[in-house]
């Protein structure tokens, strides 16, 4: 599931990534786009790409990702959650199955940068260090998966603009649910400065 506002220019890269990766899954993905609010081509391009997309109003990440999962989610459904901004590795639907075939009901992976042009090398320093020493503690919508039943049972996306993902994952570890941190699912996401949630990983890219 992928929401996207107005991301025209990064969401085919994000669906050529994600159509590479469903050829390495061992079960059949369907991808859904969830439209939030666009007003630029977003919508073309998704349809282009031949995908399923969802159309809400909302301008928050976190209803539409809820949206996106109520159209989806069922017990027996695997979850992976991504970003516009975002491109997944061939294995990352693979490597997400294998931890959920090994236990896990939550998986949450690390995101890579490729491209630092819009910040100065500093950040770049700041944000490898930040990671190394706090490897096992991110979480990123960009790079996330779940059960539908662990998604259930621990209470969805809350309906909020910023940090429904840490929201999710902390609700899932109240819930007793298995969470698996791995830094074998990987994602390149976007550093840009102005993001379309701005105090996510562009706020936290400042702040270093």
């Amino acid at each position: 599931m992928v929401p996207a506002h107005d991301e025209e220019e990064l969401l085919p890269a994000c669906l050529d990534a994600l159509r590479e990766a469903t050829r390495h899954a061992p079960l059949p993905v369907d991808v859904l786009v969830v439209l939030d609010a666009c007003t630029d081509a977003t919508a073309a391009v998704a349809a282009e790409s031949g995908v399923d997309t969802l159309s809400v109003d909302a301008r928050n990440v976190g209803r539409a990702r809820a949206a996106g999962a109520a159209a989806v989610v069922a017990d027996d459904t695997w979850l992976a959650c991504t970003d516009a901004d975002t491109r997944v590795t061939p294995d990352w639907f693979a490597q997400q199955l294998r931890l959920a075939r090994a236990g896990a009901d939550v998986v949450t992976g690390i995101v890579l940068v490729d491209d630092w042009g819009d910040w100065p090398e500093a950040t770049a320093d700041a944000f490898r260090a930040a990671y190394r020493e706090n490897l096992h503690t991110h979480v990123h919508g960009a790079n996330l998966g779940l059960s539908g039943a662990a998604y259930r049972r621990a209470g969805g996306f809350r309906p909020v603009p910023v940090a429904e993902d840490h929201a999710l994952v902390r609700s899932a570890l109240e819930a007793g649910l298995r969470v698996a941190r791995s830094t074998e699912v990987r994602v390149f996401t976007s550093a840009r400065r102005h993001a379309r949630a701005p105090e996510g990983f562009s706020g936290y890219l400042r702040a270093l």
